[in-house]
């Protein structure tokens, strides 16, 4: 097969078939027939459209901000992962509820990890060195942080099935491991003709197909999407998130994946991921201009608060990175007194821009709903 071989492993009853994926570029190459071309050329489109979002949006960090939460609570979710968006926005603002699931966790690390790798990606070329470094910080003190966080496993493992034996697909053995994730680090760099899109969609089902950790290869795997892209300078920002994508078609995510192994079919694997590209970037797009539009809108209306209108704007601006918020947290976000906090936040309530959240009397909780509501984000 091009993608690969079973290889029996053991020997008598414990014996059991591990996939040995091929090396990277596939020989024969990609068959990039009419279907995939068109997909292909419209990934491309769509994904420079959202690349300009840096040059529309007034501050696309505020956008990059939640997007890459959006993202996370996505990623998680795929793994089985509870909590939700509004979870880890609580979380962030230090707002207390006995109701947040205690793997809200699991989240937080993946935002750190996507920051973190974006940020070390200006000093430290895309490596197995740095996927170590990721897959450490995802599994700090979370599900996972027995299964020797930031290392390649020493041991089998396999995925779905109770055992071995009824796995739904078995990596390959430890003793492969070394040469795999070589040639997969070389491939980052290959110079071979291929377009960018498809080797990204390479990138990621060959990483799967290794499965190179004890657990957190499919978290790991995702962000390798992003990171590929921004070092291969695709997007100026890390403004792609396919995560949604794979959540949303997540039973033919698994299955066009184990196409590559079943059936050697690694074609519709790629137009699968092209078209959640295409997906993803318009709804993106789409978002942004929401954003741009919710935020001119609301810019206009605290601009009749007079006297206020300094720490309004201040304010509004802090609602795009934490948009559930407290009183306490205006007196921070904007310098003001108790009390004129209080008025302010009164202020934001008759202005249809915040609204209050369930019935307490201390430590209010108000919300941002018409900008959560874009990200479709119950609070």
């Amino acid at each position: 097969m091009r993608s690969g071989r079973h290889i029996q492993q053991l020997q008598g009853d414990l014996s059991y078939l591990a996939f040995m994926p091929n090396f990277l570029p596939p020989k024969p190459p990609i068959k990039i027939d009419k279907v995939m071309l068109d997909l292909l050329s419209k990934a491309d489109r769509f994904i420079g459209r959202l690349d300009m979002i840096t040059e529309v949006l007034p501050d696309p960090d505020f956008f990059i901000f939640m997007y890459i939460r959006k993202e996370a609570t996505s990623s998680s979710q795929v793994e089985g992962t509870q909590a939700t968006f509004a979870d880890v926005l609580k979380v962030e603002a230090n707002i207390k509820d006995p109701a947040i699931p205690d793997d809200v966790q699991e989240i937080l690390n993946y935002i750190e990890a996507m920051n973190y790798g974006i940020k070390r990606l200006g000093s430290l070329p895309l490596s197995l060195r740095l996927i170590r470094e990721i897959h450490q910080l995802l599994l700090q003190g979370v599900r996972g942080k027995y299964k020797n966080p930031g290392e390649f496993r020493k041991s089998q493992n396999w995925v779905g099935g109770r055992t071995i034996n009824t796995a739904s697909y078995v990596p390959p053995p430890v003793s492969e491991l070394p040469l795999l994730l070589d040639n997969l680090e070389k491939f980052f760099y290959d110079k071979s003709p291929m377009p960018i899109l498809i080797k990204t969609a390479l990138i990621h089902s060959q990483f799967e197909l290794i499965h190179p950790f004890l657990d957190g290869n499919g978290r790991v795997g995702r962000l390798l999407i992003t990171f590929y892209l921004c070092q291969q300078e695709i997007l100026q920002r890390p403004l792609l998130y396919l995560s949604d994508y794979f959540k949303r078609y997540r039973s033919e995510y698994y299955d066009k994946l184990s196409t590559i192994h079943k059936k050697d079919n690694l074609e519709d694997w790629i137009k699968f991921f092209l078209d959640g590209v295409i997906e993803i970037s318009k709804e993106a797009v789409n978002l942004s201009r929401k954003i741009v539009n919710l935020r001119e809108q609301d810019v206009k209306k605290v601009s009749n608060l007079g006297k206020s209108i300094k720490s309004a704007l201040s304010l509004l601006e802090s609602l795009y990175k934490s948009p559930i918020i407290t009183v306490k947290s205006v007196e921070k976000a904007t310098g003001l007194s108790p009390s004129n906090a209080n008025a302010l936040v009164e202020k934001f309530g008759n202005l249809e821009i915040l609204e209050k959240v369930g019935e307490r009397k201390r430590n209010r909780r108000f919300v941002y709903k018409k900008y959560l509501n874009l990200f479709e984000i119950s609070p």
